[in-house]
């Protein structure tokens, strides 16, 4: 465990590098263990707590991983003969859902546990079930697990996507590459990780058409190998830290990002008063000394992001004028409000919208993050807040964010993180 100690009111300037997606490496690294012969290797890989943890769990049913540099990723799951996954590592991760289809597809066989993350809402894992049951998976849930198993090979199916599922899309994607027969996949998500994981799955020797709409379609092949793939940029932290320009009063370069994946958010920050520049790979923000305030509702891809929802609250928290947001995909996700509120901020909450009435100024005191990026908005609005702000609970935002304090120190931030038990190497 571990805290940031921020001392407010330096404008960030400078150039920051983005990781790659932890949304597209989660499913990748797990697709990869599908290959039954090569090697795999991964670029531009995160080393979010999320990755270590699903790493460790591949390695303890069988396959082979191993780091070659900071950001590159050898996998080889030749091996794979465990469909036990890790219980205490498993229950800690949303990702390890994609473990099922993983191993209902390769072996035949899955005993996952039931899924953890941040508490921001309902994402039943029904959805999968499901989808699992419509490829021909006998399911049941036993002692916190998820369990199945297959009498031969998966079946291909036509499958409805309840709410345009994210996580649902690609276990049915990762799944149905290996299944027998046609798999349609209908109101599918369509958000960039979904063509990053489906281009991906082709290079291994699937056959997966249509990532990116809301219609997919997979041919099951009976076997997949070893490939390279370079993963996309994080949109996600892209935006965090142009928000965190923003917040600050800043100017901010993002480098090694796509534009086009944060069309939607930019527009809002230039409905706010920012300045947007960008060209291949980066996006510049050159901030007001204050914002103005906007709306914003939250949808699925191409929508507003819902994970780019609280640090625009930090950002309109500041705005001159009330800014209406509207959350339509996490019920829960409002919880991080109640520290901005102690943090001077006023935020009134009417079921999925908040109300927000811009001040002219915030004040340091100590908040505590309860989910990755409820947890990135109290880091932004402590950048903004005049004194000393302690945000406990750093390891939810680890699990989203890489050195966080590192890249924010490097744009002129004054943040320290404060261990508060020994942390220890995987």
């Amino acid at each position: 465990m571990a805290q940031f100690v921020i001392e407010g009111g330096h404008a960030l300037a400078g150039d920051v590098t983005v990781a790659g997606s932890k949304n597209s490496a989660l499913p990748i690294i797990t697709a990869a263990a599908l290959a039954a012969t090569g090697d795999t290797i991964l670029e531009n890989v995160p080393r979010y707590t999320d990755i270590l943890d699903l790493c460790q769990i591949l390695r303890e049913l069988g396959a082979r991983i191993e780091w070659l540099s900071e950001s590159r990723l050898a996998i080889n799951a030749e091996q794979l003969t465990g469909y036990q996954a890790r219980y205490d590592l498993a229950r800690k991760l949303r990702g390890s859902t994609y473990l099922v289809g993983l191993l209902l597809a390769r072996l035949g066989r899955a005993d996952v546990a039931f899924p953890g993350g941040c508490q921001i809402g309902s994402r039943p894992v029904n959805f999968h079930i499901q989808g699992f049951q419509a490829l021909g998976a006998t399911m049941w849930l036993e002692h916190g697990s998820i369990q199945g198993t297959v009498d031969g090979r998966l079946q291909g199916t036509r499958f409805y996507v309840e709410r345009a599922s994210f996580g649902t899309t690609l276990n049915l994607m990762i799944a149905g590459s290996l299944a027998e027969g046609t798999t349609v996949l209908e109101n599918a998500a369509m958000e960039p990780e979904i063509v990053d994981v489906a281009n991906f799955l082709n290079a291994m020797g699937a056959k997966v058409r249509g990532a990116g709409t809301n219609l997919i379609r997979i041919e099951g092949v009976s076997r997949l190998h070893g490939t390279r793939h370079e993963i996309i940029p994080d949109r996600l932290e892209a935006g965090t830290y142009l928000i965190a320009g923003a917040v600050t009063g800043g100017v901010v370069t993002v480098a090694n990002v796509i534009p086009e994946h944060l069309t939607t958010v930019l527009l809002k920050l230039q409905q706010s008063g920012m300045t947007i520049e960008s060209d291949m790979d980066w996006i510049r923000l050159t901030a007001p000394r204050r914002p103005q305030a906007v709306d914003i509702e939250t949808l699925p891809h191409p929508g507003f992001p819902t994970d780019l929802h609280p640090q625009m609250v930090s950002l309109l928290s500041i705005a001159e004028g009330i800014s209406v947001v509207q959350e339509t995909v996490f019920e829960n996700r409002f919880g991080y409000t109640h520290d901005l509120v102690r943090l001077g901020a006023d935020i009134k909450l009417d079921r999925d919208t908040a109300i927000i009435r811009g001040v002219d100024r915030l004040t340091g005191a100590p908040v505590q993050a309860q989910d990755i990026r409820g947890g990135a908005a109290l880091v932004l609005a402590g950048l903004r807040a005049e004194g000393l702000t302690v945000v406990d609970g750093v390891e939810y935002i680890d699990r989203g964010y890489h050195a966080m304090e590192e890249k924010l120190s490097a744009l002129g931030a004054e943040i320290v993180r404060r261990e508060l038990n020994p942390v220890y190497d995987r």
